[in-house]
């Protein structure tokens, strides 16, 4: 696994806030953008971070995992 630091950020800015249009608008781009650069981050690690539904968004245990890790990397 190697992320950028964007992308690290990225998926924290999301893990805290589980909602694509603030988390879209906190990193001023689209929300078309940021579910790209989710799936990217998603391929880059080779699981699922977040289970989405028209209504939710939330960990799943490997996003739980990697929040802890992420968090630390991004503080630093």
């Amino acid at each position: 696994m190697n992320l950028s630091p964007r992308q690290l950020r990225i998926f924290v800015s999301l893990a805290q806030s589980l909602n694509f249009s603030r988390t879209a608008g906190e990193l001023c781009v689209s929300q078309p953008t940021l579910s790209k650069l989710v799936r990217e981050i998603e391929e880059a690690v080779g699981v699922r971070l977040f289970e989405r539904t028209t209504r939710q968004v939330k960990l799943t245990l490997d996003g739980e995992a990697l929040l802890g890790v992420a968090r630390r990397m991004v503080e630093d």
